[in-house]
């Protein structure tokens, strides 16, 4: 099953996963996959964030990039944390390597191919479309992708939640 947790930045979603993951699957069976490149002392400080967060909870970490479609998990995993759609997403339209103007249908193959190789699938993606900034040409591209993943997997979502000030909010299931 999948479940989905959005939120603006900040808003405590990533703790909400781990803990609806943390739920429904047990210690020794919970895979954290992470998809951000470290690029930078702000993205290594994210990171370290994350992990200080996780630890104790019973999750192995992998990472993954790109291509989350043919990820092969260490093992199989009762339940993967999928943190964050919108860090693969710009991996795959930005990298070099990366799927470029098929990046969205790269993810949601992805998603998809993990949710099959699991029992629960908590993926985090974010709220980035409400501050009526008007962006470059290629940030909105990026953001209509994402919309249009947030859609798709929205709808396919056995659960889907908000994370809004730290507060939790069930919008399906």
């Amino acid at each position: 099953m999948l479940v989905l947790v959005t939120g603006g930045a900040a808003s405590g979603k990533s703790a909400h996963a781990e803990r609806l993951l943390c739920d429904a699957a047990p210690a020794g069976e919970r895979l954290y996959l992470a998809t951000m490149q470290p690029f930078g002392e702000a993205a290594a400080r994210r990171i370290a964030r994350h992990r200080e967060l996780r630890r104790g909870k019973g999750f192995v970490t992998a990472e993954r990039c790109l291509g989350l479609a043919g990820f092969a998990p260490p093992r199989r995993s009762e339940g993967v944390l999928l943190e964050c759609l919108p860090n693969l997403l710009a991996n795959e339209m930005f990298s070099p390597e990366g799927a470029g103007s098929a990046a969205a249908q790269a993810v949601l193959d992805g998603v998809f191919a993990l949710e099959r190789r699991c029992g629960t699938l908590v993926a985090v993606t974010n709220e980035v479309f409400s501050d009526g900034v008007a962006y470059p040409e290629e940030t909105m591209r990026y953001l209509r992708a994402l919309a249009g993943i947030n859609r798709v997997l929205a709808a396919h979502a056995g659960q889907v939640y908000e994370s809004v000030c730290g507060i939790l909010c069930r919008i399906k299931g």
